[in-house]
């Protein structure tokens, strides 16, 4: 397949789905990607939404079922399966981040691209932050679910800036069954926006096949809004303006607050529902996504990635504006 991209003079980002060591292939593939197909091999889109599977899976439901195994494999000697619940539960935000980053630094196989300096991508709907953090190149915020993009550009762009990493957009469903995507002119909106707000990959995720459609879900629509982009970007003169890819204002977060930040009854590490702060948080994010839109950034409070002098204006999560 990517000889067949390559000698049709396309670049690839190849789907890993996720790291498993004992696949035969995996190793191999990665050993000669590069010599094979040099410049052309993007890199490797590995595994996908941790952050989102952080905060939606049912983690109560996961430990209350662990807790009631009996089988031996799930006890550490003598001390049971209390001792293994016991080093799991995250004690606080700075516990539930530490395993967090723990998890995608370990178990996805990162490691092995950066051994073959090989580019990490996966895309993600929160908690960009930790992705990066935790060793991706690069991640693509996923546009849809009518969630804001804007919200999204901000929070993913200031995790990307911020951590010297490329971000993109991966324009998702709208609809949980057919036509699934949104119409061909709402996803060139979208798509530009994330051009002009500096996004550095736009991608359509064309999944599933829909009866009679031998391209998945995209339809005609879709396939023009592609060119239209790709005609937009590259005609000199016509092409619209792309603005600085840095924001003009940056609001910081506190340090490991791992909150959805979708509602304001969003859950926090999927292990807490909101705190004190969200609401908080929550009424000055849109009162700045209103003042600035596109301008805003959205960050961490982390002292190995300061922010003075990296934007001309700095609100801090707690600010009353």
């Amino acid at each position: 397949i990517v000889d067949y991209a390559v000698a049709s003079d396309l670049d690839v980002i190849v789907y890993f789905g996720w790291w498993n060591p004992s696949q035969p292939w995996q190793i191999p593939w990665l050993d000669y990607a590069k010599s094979r197909w040099g410049n052309r091999f993007l890199g490797v889109y590995l595994n996908d939404e941790q952050g989102g599977i952080q905060l939606d899976a049912n983690w109560t439901g996961y430990f209350s079922r662990l807790r009631q195994r009996n089988d031996p494999q799930y006890r550490l000697h003598s001390s049971g399966i209390e001792h293994i619940l016991n080093d799991t539960l995250p004690r606080d935000y700075d516990d539930a981040a530490a395993h967090y980053l723990s998890y995608v630094r370990n178990y996805i196989g990162l490691d092995e691209l950066k051994r073959r300096s090989i580019t990490s991508f996966t895309s993600d709907y929160a908690l960009y932050w930790f992705d990066y953090l935790g060793g991706y190149d690069t991640v693509l915020a996923q546009f849809g679910w009518n969630q804001s993009i804007t919200q999204e550009i901000a929070l993913v762009r200031g995790a990307a800036y911020m951590q010297s990493k490329d971000w993109g957009a991966i324009i998702t469903w709208k609809y949980t069954q057919p036509p699934y995507l949104d119409s061909g002119e709402e996803i060139y909106q979208q798509m530009l926006t994330a051009y002009q707000t500096g996004a550095k990959y736009v991608v359509i995720f064309n999944y599933p096949y829909i009866e009679g459609n031998p391209y998945g879900a995209m339809q005609e629509e879709h396939f023009e809004a592609l060119k239209r982009l790709w005609k937009d970007m590259t005609s000199t003169g016509s092409a619209p303006a792309r603005r600085v890819s840095n924001a003009v204002v940056v609001l910081v977060l506190p340090k490991n607050y791992g909150w959805g930040m979708r509602a304001p009854n969003d859950v926090i590490w999927g292990h807490w529902g909101p705190d004190n702060k969200s609401l908080f948080i929550w009424e000055n994010v849109q009162r700045l996504l209103e003042q600035y839109g596109s301008g805003l950034d959205i960050v961490y409070d982390e002292t190995q990635f300061p922010v003075t002098g990296k934007y001309p204006q700095i609100f801090y999560w707690n600010y009353t504006g």
